[in-house]
């Protein structure tokens, strides 16, 4: 059996402790992530639902409506119960359905953070991530309006998006980062030196797309370890996460009931060290 206690909660920032597990939002928006919910009274019982679970982590962004993800948070959660983390993201134009620019130009930051108080029925926001680093804008020029509403207590912590170590030194000499969110998954670890790198600097490190259980290779592997847990692959692809390095916050999405469900209960497995290892190779 594996001898490595798995924690279930990292303290963000030194001073927001969360649950790992958390809940991410993008799901609840409409085709191509743009417009309302198919569902939004139903989307809206999935938000009520994760928290009633136990999530006090929920991951969402301007972008995602855009807008409107935002407002439905608040429209399902506020008054937010006491210890509730909600972070936000800002830096694209969206001008249609699966349609992402990144704008980095400080008054376009400024406006997204300005909205995201608003929309979010905030004072602070605990975590504004930059969703994209803009090619375009020096992340110096981009990063500034957000020291500032640092500054300013409209924002209480910082974290970055699909960035790598470089990209990130150079931000903390901007502002301080607590976050940083990139893909990456049991098939896709892509990013894998700057998830040791975050775990080095004790940076939280959010991975977006966990659900994805890796190539057909390795399917069997994990069908006979999914087997073995009672457990469904995708379980199993949240499990190896916890697993992997406990600065990783999961936030895994789903419109359905029955699905978060699903993803809250991979808290509960404990894989032992040969499985991991048996699903590192």
């Amino acid at each position: 059996m594996s001898t490595k206690t798995i924690t279930t909660t990292w303290n963000l920032g030194g001073d927001l402790t969360i649950n790992r597990l958390g809940y991410g939002a993008m799901q609840l928006a409409g085709k191509g992530v743009f417009g309302e919910a198919k569902d939004r009274e139903g989307a809206k019982k999935v938000l009520q639902a994760a928290v009633a679970g136990g999530v006090n982590f929920i991951d969402t962004a301007e972008a995602y409506g855009p807008k409107l993800n935002e407002s439905l948070i608040a429209d399902a959660l506020h008054p937010y119960p006491k210890g509730l983390v909600i972070a936000t993201k800002g830096g694209f134009d969206r001008p249609g359905p699966d349609q992402w620019i990144p704008n980095g130009h400080p008054n376009h930051i400024r406006e997204n953070i300005e909205g995201s108080l608003k929309r979010l029925k905030v004072d602070t926001i605990d975590l504004w991530q930059l969703h994209r680093i803009d090619s375009k804008v020096p992340v110096e020029e981009t990063l500034a309006p957000v020291a500032a509403a640092v500054k300013a207590g409209k924002i209480r912590h910082v974290g970055l998006s699909e960035v790598n170590i470089e990209q990130i030194e150079r931000a903390e000499k901007v502002v301080p980062i607590v976050s940083v969110q990139n893909l990456y998954n049991l098939g896709n670890r892509q990013w894998e030196s700057v998830l040791d790198y975050t775990v080095k600097r004790n940076i939280a490190f959010i991975p977006w797309f966990p659900l994805a259980s890796g190539p057909d290779t390795l399917a069997d592997k994990i069908k006979g370890i999914a087997a073995a847990h009672n457990a469904t692959v995708a379980q199993i692809a949240l499990a190896w996460l916890l697993k992997r390095a406990d600065n990783i916050l999961l936030i895994p999405g789903t419109s359905s009931l029955s699905h978060l469900q699903e993803n809250l209960e991979a808290g509960d497995i404990i894989l032992t060290d040969k499985e991991f290892e048996a699903l590192s190779k």
